[in-house]
């Protein structure tokens, strides 16, 4: 029998992986809203993530401004960009030349997403229909720019459902859908907002029984609002915990619904990652006070980069 190899018997290996910690942003509607997020954003980046997702409104709109604010990210702060990008309504040819822009400003992870269905049903003809054809163009793309990318690959994350996609017919055919985004190149996933703590785990359990491997990060929001916990239930079609929206509604004062809605979000953070969770994503809302109260609750264990910005009068070239 030969001896085990260096690689399985190596110590740093046993080691627990730290956590990867993310935020979702969106580009601000008004000058007095590019205030608020900024200061956010420098309060978010003490926290060393690994990246931050840039969102933008359906159907591309306020695109430019996500891009303008993803330029700003790459070139003023030390935070890393996952850009979304939504296919439907778009050729190929637009969407080609979006990622090229994107890749061009520095972009080196994109969230490949197939957008909310025009309100007629009506997709453009020729227009792309599926997360899963946008992740093959951006494979294609990036195979024509391999020079330009040093032979590195973009990281391509996609959506995860722990609850049933509105439009699909069944959990099983969700799961069907991440299996053939990962054929077809998907890195890892990012969960849509979930409200109970075993539908993560559930999620996690069916997608490993069907083939799929690449990692599933929980997407989590502080659930503080009970305006916003309302909005997003409708969305989703997944009822916030009764007993939790009862005890925001009974609560006295704003800074007690705050303490309310961490615990509740930390508890749920805790059993996605008790679940096996490789990470938190959380859903920010543009807001940082409780996204970094849920984060101080979690105590994470996570790697530490340097925080030095990087030097915009004269970047470095990669070694």
């Amino acid at each position: 029998m030969s001896p085990p190899s260096l690689i399985e018997t190596h110590p740093n290996l046993s080691d627990a992986a730290p956590v990867a910690l993310s935020y979702e942003l969106f580009p601000p509607r008004s000058p007095a809203a590019a205030e608020t997020l900024w200061t956010t954003i420098r309060e978010l980046e003490t926290t060393e993530p690994d990246y931050v997702s840039i969102t933008y409104g359906a159907s591309g709109s306020n695109r430019d401004t996500a891009v303008e604010l993803i330029n700003r990210l790459l070139l003023e702060t030390t935070l890393r960009p996952l850009a979304h990008l939504t296919c439907v309504g778009n050729t190929p040819q637009e969407l080609a030349g979006i990622i090229g822009q994107l890749l061009d400003t520095g972009v080196r992870g994109i969230l490949a997403l197939r957008g909310d269905l025009p309100k007629d049903g009506q997709v453009t003809d020729g227009s792309l229909r599926y997360a899963q054809d946008l992740i093959e163009l951006i494979r294609r793309v990036e195979q024509r720019r391999s020079a330009l990318l040093c032979a590195g690959k973009i990281a391509v994350g996609v959506a995860a459902y722990p609850a049933r996609h509105p439009e699909s017919p069944s959990e099983e055919h969700d799961v069907e859908v991440l299996l053939a985004k990962q054929r077809s190149g998907a890195d890892f996933a990012i969960t849509q907002v979930f409200f109970h703590a075993d539908q993560y785990a559930d999620l996690l359990a069916r997608a490993r029984r069907a083939g799929v491997t690449i990692p599933i990060i929980p997407g989590v929001m502080p659930l503080t609002s009970l305006r916003r916990l309302n909005r997003l239930g409708e969305l989703t079609g997944v009822e916030p915990a009764p007993e939790l929206m009862a005890k925001l509604a009974a609560a006295d004062s704003d800074l007690e619904r705050l303490h309310i809605g961490v615990d509740a979000t930390v508890d749920l953070s805790n059993a996605a990652l008790d679940a096996g969770a490789p990470g938190i994503h959380i859903y920010t809302f543009n807001e940082h006070q409780s996204a970094l109260e849920v984060l101080d609750k979690l105590a994470l264990p996570r790697h530490h980069r340097s925080s030095a910005r990087r030097d915009i009068a004269s970047p470095q070239l990669a070694s």
